[in-house]
């Protein structure tokens, strides 16, 4: 059995950091100055959705509508090209809902009018505040697990990771101006979750090696036990890469976003399990007793 190649990741720990600064501080800036682009779901406004005989030319409709003086309409095909889902940002209004529709009659075709909803502002608020308290809630409970399972140093570097990749997804959403909606805060709990799970796994070889390498310096165990975790992560990342360009190229219009932000998601977590939380648990100065069972105040190694 070939012997493993050991990559010296940590030997540019400091460049990493210097990367990381740049991309937080950037994704801060733009989240301050500028904010997001909050979709319908967050600002409120009135949706409705119609049906066409025939497949229905969604850039035509837009042109359409904007002509008309309707604001910044969203026009997108929901489930076929014959389904039309048009949003309107603004305060809900059932008399503009119905002149929406006589607009896009005004062409000669026969469009059914399948549903019209409405999102008040108040309720657009309340799903914004509920989703932040959710995504805190989320953090608060993998930093937990993470102590319980591993040590409190561990946690503190899983934590960091997690929000390093939160802040710098919705910090490129916010710079490249795509619209935030519920699909997104969807894809960023998910990207929570994947990165807590690329990282967990990186955190167990780390929490083994520490135990079994009884002669070697933390930078050495965790340089080991990424190198040890490394192919696993990228066939990993990749695989679900490739799901994910489908979801946006044949997934239609209304995942784009959602689809946009788990890759982004994807592609940090990937790094931030490599680079973030081993550099946090370096700078915390993880040892080896830091991982012994203490049995009576003395520390008990449980491994032979």
């Amino acid at each position: 059995m070939a012997a493993l190649k050991v990559y010296n990741f940590m030997g540019i720990r400091k460049y990493a950091v210097i990367f990381s600064a740049l991309l937080l501080t950037v994704s801060a800036w733009s989240l301050y100055s500028q904010g997001l682009v909050l979709g319908l779901d967050f600002s409120g406004g009135t949706q409705i959705e119609v049906g066409y005989d025939s497949p229905a030319d969604v850039g035509a409709l837009r042109e359409k509508l904007e002509n008309s003086g309707f604001k910044n309409p969203v026009v997108v095909h929901f489930g076929s090209e014959t389904d039309v889902l048009i949003r309107l940002q603004g305060e809900p209004d059932q008399k503009l809902a119905e002149q929406m529709v006589e607009v896009l009659k005004t062409d000669g075709q026969e469009i059914d009018l399948r549903r019209v909803d409405f999102v008040g502002p108040q309720i657009g608020e309340e799903l914004r505040e509920d989703g932040g308290l959710g995504m805190l809630a989320a953090l608060a409970v993998v930093m937990l697990y993470v102590a319980v399972r591993f040590q409190l140093k561990f946690s503190v570097g899983a934590v960091l990771a997690l929000a390093h990749d939160v802040i710098i997804t919705l910090g490129i959403f916010s710079l490249a101006r795509f619209e935030f909606d519920l699909t997104v805060l969807a894809a960023i709990l998910a990207v929570v979750g994947y990165s807590l799970n690329d990282t967990i796994v990186v955190s167990d070889r780390i929490r083994e090696n520490f135990r079994k390498i009884r002669k070697a310096s933390p930078i050495e165990v965790i340089n080991e036990s990424l190198s040890q975790t490394l192919w696993r992560t990228i066939n990993t990342s990749a695989t679900t890469m490739l799901v994910l360009l489908a979801l946006f190229f044949i997934g239609g219009e209304l995942i784009h976003n959602f689809a946009i932000a788990l890759m982004i998601g994807v592609g940090i977590g990937t790094y931030s399990s490599i680079y973030v939380a081993a550099t946090v648990m370096l700078a915390l100065n993880v040892d080896r007793e830091d991982l012994l069972e203490t049995v009576e105040g003395e520390l008990v190694d449980d491994l032979p």
